[in-house]
């Protein structure tokens, strides 16, 4: 089954793709520069953009900027590696100058503000870009404050909490997960958006499987084990979509999982966690000696409080071609877009071809034509050796890249999708991915 897989997903070679590093654009406050495009964010999405504009060929020396404040570009979805005892978080992490070709301006700035009537973007240090089309790409603003309590319990290394979703922490999560011994193990998933809503059970299932194989958790006879697990969701269900939720739920049952649902954290006491239960409005206390809490998240106050936002204060665009709803030379994608998707990484695979053909088009005069269809992916670890690939589009609705390819179903935890998480999604992610040459299901983009 691996060998089939590897030659169905490496059915075309990926190009050898070599570049010079990216240099720093420092500027005296108050400088204008000028640029045809404008990305903001060096995440996931704003280096696979822009990297695919450049290999277009149209676009000549600095006439793409990326401007991001960060330091170092992290590989986040194996943050949940790092939790389960797989991986070193600094190896998944690497300087974000050394991943910018060096034809693209690098701007190392926060933003202060846009005015897409004006085509400007104000720099944190007051500098202003002109462009002509604006990419906007920041991602999503992990909230630690959030849920009270949650960032002392963090940094208190003698604190039974921990959590995958900052790089400070993942790494306290797994020392948190062998320190465990007896008692009540309790994970959540809050109320609103979240970056990979799968990774809040991925860890849990790794816990659980830890402590299976440590003799501390039985699933024949979970009553008289040592360690007790509950996950309490914001949500209804184990998972939003349909079919990967009947089998996550079969799973909860047959492990002995004990469900909380419509139950989001609001603040941690001690060995207290206190939840709101939607729907009733009351409060309900949930003692624990383990816990892995998710803070919520939603968007930068950057854009949230500026002119391109909806309501809920991320990017408008079209749900099909990512352009903006009233600036048309504004786009987006990823976590920081309005589209109705799991934000994940192997999202942006099939959201920024669209995009960068859409934008090209209107440079060209045309209307947009490609048409996003909602897909995204979620490989969801249910033990260690097996993952659930999840892969959908708006809907709900499966869109198997195996399925297809090799007649199998999707909805079964397997172990060689399990290397494809472990070894082969972090590998072609800073080889190819970052440099604009992969494009997920779609394979090597030429």
């Amino acid at each position: 089954m691996v060998g089939r897989i590897a030659q169905a997903v490496s059915a075309r070679a990926s190009p050898v793709v070599r570049r010079s590093l990216a240099t720093l654009a420092p500027a005296p406050s108050g400088v204008g520069r000028a640029h045809k495009v404008v990305v903001v964010g060096g995440g996931a999405a704003g280096l696979t953009i822009s990297h695919q504009l450049l290999r277009s060929g149209r676009f000549a020396q600095d006439d793409i900027a990326i401007v991001d404040p960060a330091t170092w570009h992290h590989y986040q979805p194996g943050w949940t590696l790092v939790g389960g005892g797989l991986k070193d978080k600094k190896d998944l992490r690497r300087p974000l100058a050394s991943l910018v070709d060096s034809k693209i301006r690098y701007y190392h700035n926060g933003v202060q503000s846009f005015a897409p009537t004006e085509n400007t973007v104000t720099l944190a240090n007051s500098d202003t870009l002109t462009y002509e089309h604006l990419v906007v790409v920041p991602g999503i603003h992990v909230d630690l404050n959030s849920i009270s309590g949650l960032a002392e319990s963090l940094s208190n290394p003698d604190a039974p909490v921990s959590s995958i979703y900052s790089y400070e922490h993942c790494d306290k999560t797994f020392p948190t997960i062998k320190k465990m011994n007896k008692g009540v193990a309790l994970f959540t998933h809050p109320a609103g958006p979240v970056k990979c809503a799968g990774a809040p059970q991925k860890i849990m299932w790794l816990a659980l499987d830890h402590w299976k194989r440590a003799g501390l958790y039985n699933v024949g006879d979970v009553a008289n084990s040592p360690i007790t697990i509950k996950f309490a969701s914001a949500m209804p269900v184990m998972f939003g979509v349909p079919k990967y939720s009947a089998t996550l739920n079969a799973l909860r049952e047959q492990r002995g999982v004990d469900a909380l649902f419509q139950h989001d954290l609001t603040a941690i006491n001690g060995n207290t966690a206190t939840f709101t239960r939607l729907g009733k409005g009351d409060e309900a206390k949930v003692h624990f000696d383990f816990l892995h809490a998710v803070p919520k998240m939603g968007p930068h106050a950057f854009i949230k409080n500026s002119p391109i936002s909806n309501e809920a204060g991320f990017v408008d665009v079209d749900d099909s071609t990512t352009q903006h709803r009233k600036y048309n030379n504004v786009w987006s994608a990823g976590d920081a877009s309005s589209l109705p998707t799991s934000k994940t990484a192997a999202a942006i695979t099939a959201q920024a071809p669209v995009l960068v053909a859409n934008l090209l088009g209107v440079m060209n005069g045309s209307q947009p034509q490609k048409v996003y269809d909602g897909y995204t992916s979620c490989p969801l670890t249910t033990e260690y050796g097996k993952v659930l690939l999840a892969e959908f589009k708006y809907g709900g609705v499966p869109k198997e890249t195996f399925g297809n390819v090799l007649g199998i179903d999707q909805g079964l935890p397997r172990r060689a999708f399990y290397y494809l998480k472990r070894d082969f999604f972090p590998w072609v992610y800073y080889n190819s991915m970052m440099k604009g040459t992969w494009g997920g299901p779609r394979g090597w983009l030429r």
